[in-house]
């Protein structure tokens, strides 16, 4: 019986990495792609960051310093998207 489900779970991992590897659209990007997503990418978590922190912030110093970076990613990721 210990054979029948470990022969279950490989098959089953077997079966995610082919799944995996399909549904990745990724393997097809030149390098300067992936990095422009990467990119991008780092730059929307920083933005959802920024924002998150924004909306917490009380200080009108801290709020003004938020702002200003927010507007910053901004422009990088409209710069990304020429």
């Amino acid at each position: 019986m210990a054979r029948g489900w470990e022969s279950k779970s490989v098959s089953d991992q077997i079966e995610e990495q082919a799944n995996r590897k399909s549904a990745a659209p990724r393997a097809g990007l030149t390098r300067a792609e992936k990095e422009r997503r990467q990119k991008r990418e780092g730059l929307l978590l920083a933005r959802a960051r920024t924002l998150e922190a924004l909306a917490t912030a009380g200080h009108p110093q801290r709020r003004a310093m938020l702002e200003r970076a927010l507007s910053h990613l901004d422009s990088e990721l409209a710069l990304l998207e020429q």
